[in-house]
């Protein structure tokens, strides 16, 4: 039975899961010339610290048994990711590219950690897409698997977030 309820979300997790990324590339290419605050960065830099925290929080409520608080804490990590990406999407709209300014090694540091959370924040779409369905077709065993991966990717991408914000702002 959960099998085939989930099954009625696997088009949506694919589609999701291709059209993000294109759709967030194509408004990349997109100029509303209108000026947001400057202020956005942290604000969506804080989003994500929130969610690594959020996520966090969630892994040990899960390992304590607390599934109840778990769950609350996992659709808000989704919520604030969602937000973050809203807010991320709308900046780089309206606003010019910031390029890194470090040279050196600090410079080949920062296009390795963005390279790889921008690698990494597409191909987490899926695991959570498909973490979360199997939650709430209560799969608990096949839930509990992709989390073991969707979790640490996840994570990765929330804290390598917070760290390029914090590499890149001094050259805002």
């Amino acid at each position: 039975m959960a099998t085939t309820v989930s099954k009625k979300y696997n088009t949506w997790i694919i589609v999701l899961s291709i059209a993000i990324p294109l759709v967030v590339a194509v408004l990349f290419s997109v100029k509303i010339d209108v000026q947001l605050p400057v202020f956005l960065p942290p604000i969506y830099a804080t989003l994500n610290a929130f969610t690594a925290v959020l996520l966090i929080a969630a892994f040990w409520a899960v390992k304590n048994k607390k599934i109840a608080l778990h769950e609350k804490l996992m659709k808000t990590a989704i919520g604030f990711s969602v937000l973050f990406l809203v807010l991320y999407v709308a900046y780089h709209m309206t606003s010019d590219s910031t390029k890194f300014g470090g040279e050196g090694v600090a410079k080949i540091v920062y296009f390795f950690i963005l390279i790889s959370h921008i690698f990494l924040s597409v191909l987490v779409i899926p695991f959570v897409l498909i973490t979360f369905v199997r939650a709430i077709t209560n799969q608990v065993e096949l839930h509990k698997k992709i989390a073991r991966y969707t979790f640490p990717l996840w994570l990765y991408v929330a804290i390598t977030g917070v760290v390029v914000y914090f590499m890149i702002s001094p050259y805002y």
